[in-house]
């Protein structure tokens, strides 16, 4: 186990205007999960594969442990990768697909058999052993790569859009297998995804990348509840949260031809930018329904019925305008048991202290 530093560590691709990661500053704790999540294109998978030595380091550097790795070779650097096409090899046993690696090591047999049958029974593939991997299913190729990582007891995990390739019931079951893994093992671990959902659900901390420049990195409590700008406001939630321009008013912000009361710090640094309009966000659980005349008006046109819970998208307006305030359907979580109907009107407060607000100049939130 060991700590892991990003110290101002860029990576430029020739013939590229600007960089793949930019100045990415980065520590992860010893015995830490920190999921590295973006948009394609961010920077997440270029920023582990620097940290694995498969991409050169054109400036700052990286440190794992007390160890400046920044121009070691990968092998070197005492880290195993767990890939998104598993990477097995089609001709070899599970056994010794899992314990390939030691044995180019020279580890002696009756070693490499022992961190093996290990690694199978944390994992629950003692019975498939003897097995080829064309013999399993997708989750179980998934955790034969783990426990090829497993048996080598690097000093950090790296994992790369694992779960892709696995359909949606069966990525949701690996993810919670995952999860338990690193917990009992405690060895650092790095893992990129462009799913929020599993950067959330998975990461003690989670890092949000956009343009291969770090945006925040935070607990994924303190990503939904205090994004720092309106890309990670944005991102971070499903379904994501509702985000719009609105007409900046002396008390607050006009919605749908209704007042929304700001805060008088969120006012004051408004006028400070002289601006006219406000970026607001709201979840969207973050509201409640009230009556005509109370709240902003929501023309209901889809009502997506999940069970346990529901969703009504809409338009903010009434009946019969086209005006649209967002681009986006705004989205509200209703109640499950007595959803509106399409087509109906609904007024809705947002809940107070849960708006967001954000400068139209930089897009960051207003404290």
């Amino acid at each position: 186990m060991a700590t892991i530093t990003f110290d101002q560590a860029t990576r430029l691709y020739e013939g590229s205007e600007r960089p793949a990661v930019d100045s990415l500053d980065l520590d992860i704790g010893d015995g830490e999960f920190l999921v590295l999540v973006g948009p394609s294109g961010c920077g997440k998978s270029t920023s582990l594969r620097m940290l694995a030595g498969l991409e050169e380091v054109n400036a700052g550097s990286i440190r794992i442990g007390d160890r400046d790795v920044t121009d070691l070779e990968p092998k070197d650097r005492d880290i195993a990768m767990v890939f998104q096409n598993y990477a097995l090899y089609p001709h070899m046993s599970v056994a010794d697909n899992m314990g390939f690696a030691l044995k180019l090591a020279k580890v002696p047999k009756d070693e490499i058999r022992k961190r093996v049958e290990e690694a199978a029974d944390i994992l629950d593939l003692r019975q498939y052993l003897d097995r080829k991997p064309k013999a399993l299913s997708g989750g179980q190729r998934q955790r034969v790569a783990m426990g090829r990582a497993i048996v080598r007891h690097p000093q950090a995990f790296l994992m790369d859009e694992p779960l892709s390739n696995l359909d949606a019931k069966l990525r949701v079951q690996t993810r919670t297998q995952i999860t338990s893994l690193q917990r009992r093992l405690n060895t650092t671990t790095v893992y990129v995804t462009h799913d929020q959902v599993e950067a959330m659900t998975m990461g003690d901390r989670v890092a949000v990348l956009k343009d291969g420049i770090l945006q925040q990195v935070d607990t994924p409590r303190n990503l939904y509840d205090t994004p720092v700008n309106v890309f990670v406001a944005g991102f971070i939630g499903s379904p994501a949260m509702n985000i719009f321009d609105a007409q900046l008013e002396n008390d607050g912000v006009n919605i749908g031809g209704v007042i929304v009361p700001l805060s008088r710090s969120e006012l004051n640094a408004l006028k400070a930018e002289n601006a006219t309009t406000a970026t607001v966000g709201f979840r969207p659980e973050s509201v409640h329904l009230v009556s005509q005349g109370e709240g902003f008006p929501i023309v209901v046109d889809l009502v997506e019925e999940l069970g346990s819970d529901a969703f009504a998208y809409g338009h903010i307006g009434s009946p019969g305008s086209e005006v649209k305030v967002t681009d986006r359907p705004t989205i509200i979580r209703v109640d499950a048991r007595r959803p509106p109907t399409m087509g109906s009107t609904i007024y809705l407060q947002i809940r107070q202290g849960e708006e967001q607000v954000f400068s139209p100049t930089t897009g960051l939130r207003l404290e």
